[in-house]
């Protein structure tokens, strides 16, 4: 069987999510690790037994061997190696949130289109196997008309790395909402079967680190805290979405003074409703002759990440477009420029 050779960019957090995925793959070979931090990629290429390591990613791009690569770094990054990559006739898959600003969304579009190359965002959920059942019973009309869809991703004191660049807007593109809400929006999308969305309203706020030194925490993911860093990002996002179906609501924190989280997403039918847990399992709630139910389905649960990258490796072989291709997943990145602007003008933006 042939094997696409593939590059990961990056060798940071959600690497190995990706390496993994792709050592256990007959149809993948991971041929280079890149970052600019040496000791990062051979740590990685050891442990995953990868056999080249790389500090710029520009080195791979005239190797022809290289099919396939995964963009595994900063958000600010995203654009400009996709974009290089796609040019030098790779296709690739980007992990989350596409890039900063639709602009560079849009120019990462436009170069795979002109080189005729898939080009994935890493939506992981469209390949969760609890949202494929939702999605199928929305299809098959067992919610009814689904009128309304809401979306919870709040957490206690969970800011990350503060005064890093997951707080910085010039490096992150934004706060919880692009980094937490993304897949929520995402999934919610796919699930609904992508209606053309209308009108976004929303307001995000900057307020639990405004003074860096003052924010108390338990811990701190993605780093300690730089109080000499930038902290000019959202904590906090609530909004409504109106869509061709559903309207679309959403609370969202990084950080509250509510210490209990709250990660779930309802989808309200007029003859069933159902709850998920984010990352687990979902509860119908029905009526019949009389009688409420509440109805928690048992399946097997593939491995999202595994399935994401499989998903990838056949787009890169066949050059067909898959459910997370670029195509597909622009209107995530479009309603969430347009939370963002609606907040920053204090009005409905309209699409």
């Amino acid at each position: 069987m042939k094997k696409v050779k593939v590059a990961v960019i990056g060798c940071g957090t959600i690497a190995p999510s990706h390496i993994k995925a792709y050592t256990e793959n007959e149809r993948a070979e991971v041929k280079y690790l890149v970052d600019i931090r040496p000791e990062r990629a051979e740590t990685l290429a050891e442990r995953f037994n990868v056999p080249n390591t790389m500090g710029n990613f520009r080195h791979i791009l005239n190797d022809e061997e290289v099919e396939a690569v995964s963009i595994c770094t900063p958000n600010d990054t995203h654009a400009e190696i996709a974009i290089a990559c796609l040019d030098a006739g790779k296709h690739v898959l980007c992990e989350k949130p596409a890039a900063i600003n639709m602009d560079q969304v849009n120019a990462m579009k436009a170069a795979a289109d002109r080189n005729n190359r898939i080009l994935n965002i890493g939506v992981v959920n469209r390949y969760n196997t609890a949202v494929n059942k939702i999605k199928d019973l929305i299809d098959n009309g067992e919610l009814g008309k689904v009128y309304h869809v809401y979306c919870s991703f709040r957490a206690h004191r969970s800011i990350p790395g503060l005064g890093g660049p997951f707080t910085t807007k010039s490096k992150s593109g934004g706060g919880v909402l692009i980094d937490w809400g993304v897949h929520y929006l995402d999934l919610i999308f796919y699930s609904l079967g992508q209606p053309k969305i209308l009108t976004v309203s929303g307001t995000a706020h900057s307020e639990l680190a405004k003074n860096m030194k003052d924010y108390t925490y338990l811990n701190m993911w993605a780093g300690p805290p730089d109080y000499n860093g930038i902290y000019d990002v959202d904590d906090f996002v609530t909004g409504l979405i109106r869509t061709s179906g559903p309207t679309v609501s959403l609370n969202g924190a990084w950080a509250q003074n509510i210490g209990e989280s709250a990660t779930f997403v309802e989808f309200l039918g007029d003859k069933a409703g159902i709850k998920w847990q984010y990352g687990g399992d979902f509860k119908i709630y029905s009526a019949k002759d009389g009688v409420l139910y509440e109805t928690i389905p048992s399946y097997t649960k593939a491995d999202m990440f595994y399935e994401e990258i499989d998903g990838f490796i056949q787009s890169a072989m066949s050059n067909v477009k898959s459910r997370s291709n670029i195509d597909n997943v622009l209107v995530t990145s479009e309603v969430m420029e347009a939370l963002y602007t609606s907040s920053e003008k204090g009005r409905e933006i309209v699409l």
